[in-house]
């Protein structure tokens, strides 16, 4: 088979299409011939190897894991021993490790069942942007009714969060780039904020949820800005490196500690695969409540190129990589 494969860190040129063995899925695994696979910002850091001290887990000079991609949607060839939801012909979307190839083994509990009539593409897209979005709300405790800001609504997990919060009937305002303004409008937020105009920390309105996704505020200013017992919760800045990952933790670390002295919180956001929540994403998307936001499609041969375009930082929504077949 035909995959991405990096043997050194480096820029999104280190990454070459190279034929590979077809991996055989093991207990609990299922192999899917992939139709489609997405770009997170971790697949770009990771590549680079940074921050540095990533590379104590995943190699010191050399990575460990050669295959990017996490994300995937594709068609089930064969599956392991005590697989019992899933069989071939299936078409499921969900995470597992290098997904920028033509085959990929990820474990059923990783998966879902694509809804009927969705392309690859978009389901590509879902996994690990959609399962944070929601997981994220959920930490939040988001209820109806309540004000929500999204600070990076335009990206990856953001386009999903407004879309979800808007569906739990929640007041969404959105911050994004100028070019953004609309498209956050149109799948759901109430207001959009151009960061380049406003500064949200400094406006009028009080907000009971800031899902802070972007990492460029400390926390005594996002809470200017919220409702009374209102919390921030980080999603954002993990995948910064070198001294932008000392900043954001330093950043955190002090709005972790003063929020333990104030009736306003911080929390951190540890976003985990789970089959029960990419059921419920494509649940919301089968009922018209959500729908990916795809900002380009490239083939696996040019996955140096949508690597690039993710690492730039300003893409809107996911980038997706099409592997076969009908997408």
């Amino acid at each position: 088979m035909k995959a991405a494969v990096y043997r050194r860190y480096g820029p999104p040129e280190v990454i070459r299409i190279e034929e590979s063995e077809t991996p055989h899925p093991g207990e609990g695994e299922v192999l899917i011939a992939v139709r489609a696979a997405s770009i997170n910002p971790m697949d770009c850091h990771l590549m680079k190897g940074r921050p540095l001290i990533a590379r104590l887990a995943f190699g010191l000079t050399r990575p460990k894991h050669t295959r990017p991609g996490v994300d995937l949607a594709g068609i089930v060839e064969a599956v392991g021993a005590s697989v019992t939801r899933f069989g071939p012909g299936d078409a499921v979307f969900g995470s597992c490790r290098g997904t920028l190839a033509e085959y990929a083994c990820a474990a059923e509990t990783r998966l879902a069942a694509m809804p009927a009539g969705a392309s690859f593409a978009h389901m590509a897209a879902v996994p690990v942007a959609g399962c944070t979005a929601l997981q994220g709300l959920r930490k939040g405790g988001l209820r109806a009714g309540q004000k929500i800001l999204i600070n990076g609504a335009a990206g990856g997990v953001g386009t999903f969060a407004v879309q979800i919060a808007k569906a739990w009937g929640a007041e969404v305002t959105g911050v994004c780039s100028a070019r953004n303004v609309e498209m956050i409008r149109a799948i759901g937020a109430h207001r959009a904020i151009d960061y380049g105009e406003e500064d949200f920390t400094r406006g009028d309105a009080r907000y009971d949820l800031i899902f802070d996704l972007v990492s460029n505020h400390g926390f005594s200013a996002m809470r200017r800005v919220l409702a009374p017992g209102g919390m921030v919760l980080a999603g954002g800045g993990m995948g910064m490196d070198g001294l932008g990952a000392g900043r954001w933790a330093a950043r955190l670390l002090g709005g972790l500690l003063a929020s333990r002295f104030s009736s306003e919180k911080m929390a951190l956001l540890s976003a985990k695969m789970r089959a029960e929540d990419l059921a419920e994403l494509a649940f919301m998307m089968e009922r018209g409540e959500v729908t990916p936001v795809v900002e380009s499609c490239y083939s696996l041969y040019e996955t140096a190129a949508a690597i690039r375009e993710v690492a730039r930082g300003h893409a809107s929504g996911k980038v997706v990589v099409t592997v076969g077949g009908e997408t």
